[in-house]
């Protein structure tokens, strides 16, 4: 069966949120419409629809015009078994002392890593991505360099790859790994069981640090961050209140060209830069609360 993409980018959230609602009504009907925020600063969303039916070009001319959009792309969409070319795609990703792997690729893992399961049908954060490369590169210096944390949060978990990174090396240590969305929560519970470590990573629903057991759980001594700019930013008050003097948070999720900001909403928190990395065009930050 083919499947046809339209796309487009246009200035705000209220207009990219009106053209998605009127793309909605559009005969045929999407089976699917997208909202996203650029993240470049550039005040720019894109606003993209999937149809199952060759979408009508005129009429998305016209929506196009009548919400100074940008023209929309239209593109059908080959007919792939998406999971086993994603499976072909992902290879193993090694970082530092962690191998995150697929099961497809299990019988690659080598001797003295520690081994982290997470499956390439899950668009959740698989370890491949710049971002969440950048946190396990980050908590493996820190870790040689000797930093044990006894209590640690991971927010905006995904597949809970970085909550299971700390679980495996810090076997004391209480673990929360927690997300906005329900599919990711149970996204992460399956990866912990996969990896045997039920009872070790406690997943949880929430948005940042707005659940009593979070709250109960505080003050951290390591948190995970890896989400987007904006809340990031938004977060940096009361990523000070749940973590103990001395913690460390490490924040990705962001674009090399919003490092800064992010960087200087945290110093303002109370908070001092220790570490940046840049893999690609994506950015990592270590900050420790003074």
């Amino acid at each position: 069966m083919a499947t046809y993409s339209a796309l487009t980018t246009l200035m705000g959230e209220d207009a990219a949120e009106a053209l998605a609602e009127a793309i909605e009504k559009l005969d045929p009907a999407p089976v699917g419409v997208g909202v996203f925020e650029i993240e470049d600063d550039s005040g720019l969303w894109e606003v993209g629809a999937y149809f199952v039916e060759q979408p009508n070009a005129v009429m998305l001319d016209v929506l196009a015009l009548a919400f100074e959009a940008r023209p929309f792309a239209l593109s059908e969409l080959p007919d792939i078994d998406w999971v086993a070319h994603v499976r072909r795609e992902l290879a193993p990703v090694e970082a530092g002392r962690f191998f995150v792997f697929g099961s497809h690729d299990a019988d690659k893992v080598p001797e003295g890593r520690i081994a982290l399961q997470i499956e390439a049908t899950v668009a959740f954060g698989t370890g491949h991505h710049g971002t969440t490369l950048g946190c396990l590169r980050a908590f493996d210096r820190l870790y040689e360099a000797g930093f044990r944390p006894a209590n640690v949060a991971d927010i905006g978990c995904g597949t809970a790859v970085l909550a299971m990174a700390a679980a495996a090396v810090l076997p004391e240590a209480r673990v929360i790994a927690s997300d906005i969305d329900r599919v990711a929560v149970d996204v992460a519970e399956a990866n912990v069981a996969i990896n045997a470590m039920d009872g070790r990573v406690e997943c949880l629903e929430a948005a940042g640090f707005a659940h009593e057991i979070i709250r109960a759980a505080a003050p951290f001594d390591l948190v995970f961050a890896n989400i987007l700019k904006g809340p990031l930013i938004e977060l940096a008050p009361d990523m000070a209140a749940h973590l103990a003097p001395g913690g460390i948070v490490i924040l990705s999720g962001l674009l090399v060209v919003q490092a800064e900001a992010v960087t200087a909403a945290y110093d303002a928190a109370g908070f001092t830069l220790e570490g940046r990395e840049d893999l690609g065009e994506w950015s990592a930050l270590v900050m420790k609360r003074r």
